[in-house]
């Protein structure tokens, strides 16, 4: 079976290691992202299952970035995990309303971040 396919996208380097470590644990594949106009240009050219998506970005913040994709028919059902250390109910109204399927916040537990990302990739 081939492994599903997940960008992320995180402006701090780390982070964005540490998590696509433990995605490719846990038999998927990453592709990465550093800022909102490259997470864009490779949501388009790589078709991922699934996005995670920071939100405080350079270029393009994360909340533009899933408007884009939400509303655009070729990329619409691709599900976005908004996933941020903004925990205010503002920052996760601005979510639902760019049309992200999940908002959790840093710090994370890693089997709340896998068990939200099967169920989204079961739809």
């Amino acid at each position: 079976m081939d492994k599903k396919k997940i960008l992320v996208v995180d402006d701090e380097l780390e982070f964005l290691e540490m998590l696509s470590m433990r995605l490719e644990a846990n038999d998927y594949q990453v592709v990465t992202s550093l800022d909102g106009q490259e997470a864009l240009d490779k949501a388009r050219k790589e078709k991922p299952d699934l996005i995670i998506l920071d939100l405080m970005l350079p270029k393009i913040d994360g909340y533009k970035v899933c408007r884009m994709l939400k509303f655009d028919e070729e990329y619409k059902n691709i599900p976005v995990i908004l996933f941020t250390a903004r925990t205010q109910e503002s920052d996760i109204q601005l979510g639902r309303e760019a049309g992200a399927d999940a908002y959790l916040t840093k710090p994370f537990e890693p089997d709340i971040l896998l068990a939200k990302i099967a169920g989204l990739l079961k739809k």
